[in-house]
């Protein structure tokens, strides 16, 4: 694969036109797209979730992701989206963003993670909405305007 053929895979994957000489060397682009880099593509990172069933007595959440968190690096961070708002599950809260902090559960647990913690249905009073986001190795959400929530009332 040449360079100019691993800088088109790059973007079509979303990685980092920097990635494209690992590309040329790898001589796979799915090997990077199966695996993709911890970094935040340039678009930024984005966290889904996919799925969701009952666990006992916790929901058991997929994920998909356009970066592979990493707790020592960007992570993730889930929580109810009735009792928080994206702003206050951030380590900047309150000097930033001038709210009171909130309660998230953080993990990289990918693409499984069973719900524990603030992001356990114990910790819910009544709310139904789960959320999670992107956040930094400082626990910061590394974009408010880029979450995602679902409604998981059905699986309580």
């Amino acid at each position: 694969m040449n360079l100019s053929t691993s800088i088109r895979m790059a973007r079509r994957f979303r990685a980092p036109v920097a990635l494209a000489a690992l590309f040329a060397i790898l001589g796979n682009a799915g090997v990077l797209a199966a695996n993709p880099p911890n970094a935040c593509p340039v678009d930024g990172c984005e966290v889904r979730i996919t799925g969701v069933k009952r666990a006992g007595a916790e929901l058991a959440l997929t994920f998909e992701a356009n970066f592979t968190p990493d707790l020592s690096k960007n992570h993730l961070h889930v929580w109810w989206g009735e009792l928080y708002t994206v702003e206050q599950v951030s380590d900047d809260a309150e000097p930033v963003h001038k709210v009171t902090q909130g309660d998230w559960h953080l993990t990289d647990d990918y693409p499984a993670y069973t719900t524990q913690g603030a992001a356990s249905p114990s910790a819910r009073g009544g709310a139904r909405r789960l959320c999670v986001s992107a956040a930094d190795r400082n626990h910061i959400v590394i974009d408010v305007t880029a979450y995602h929530c679902v409604d998981v009332g059905q699986h309580l």
